[in-house]
């Protein structure tokens, strides 16, 4: 006796991203598939349904408008000040749409410090996005190279920016000199 093999299941991808329908909103533009959708994929995303059971298809206008809330509203972590928090609010990033719908966003002032692990005891703390405060890398790994008694070099990294490697796990003190060296670092 031989077991029954299970049906293939049959997936609807659509006609304009070419994404499975249940991944569209997660795709380049969510907002040309939307027509599709609602020709080839009835009842596939809750707003559709929403749409579908209201009578007089207003709801569609009330789903896009709670939408568009949903995109101003930003995450904080409550340590900076409220008047910064309302000017990232108020004011939103400016993305530019590269050929084949591909979204590029502008990059953030922000550093980054990472602590990479390698063979099994050995750290190196990454550090990323001083060059856009206006500071000299070569300066600033000379600076953390002294004051941690480490290597600290600057090297390209994957993305093709110039990025700080200092050896050590320097994680947590590395915060508090970037920020007392060079204070409009924040």
């Amino acid at each position: 006796m031989a077991a029954e093999k299970p049906a293939p299941v049959r997936v609807l991808y659509c006609g304009v991203c070419g994404l499975p329908a249940e991944y569209c909103e997660f795709g380049p533009d969510f907002e040309r598939c939307k027509p599709w959708l609602r020709a080839h994929a009835p009842g596939v995303y809750p707003e559709e349904l929403i749409a579908s059971s209201s009578s007089g298809g207003g709801g569609d206008k009330d789903v896009d408008k709670v939408g568009e809330r949903l995109q101003g509203v930003g995450i904080s972590d409550g340590s900076s000040s409220s008047a910064a928090g309302d000017a990232s609010a108020s004011k939103p990033e400016e993305v530019k749409r590269l050929p084949g719908g591909k979204v590029k966003k502008k990059e953030k002032q922000e550093v980054v410090i990472e602590k990479i692990v390698r063979n099994k005891r050995k750290c190196v703390t990454v550090v990323k996005g001083l060059e856009l405060f206006g500071v000299k890398l070569s300066d600033a790994s000379k600076k953390l190279g002294k004051k941690f008694a480490t290597g600290a070099s600057v090297v390209k990294g994957p993305t093709e920016k110039e990025q700080i490697d200092v050896q050590g796990d320097i994680s947590y003190d590395i915060v508090e000199f970037i920020t007392d060296t060079w204070p409009d670092v924040s």
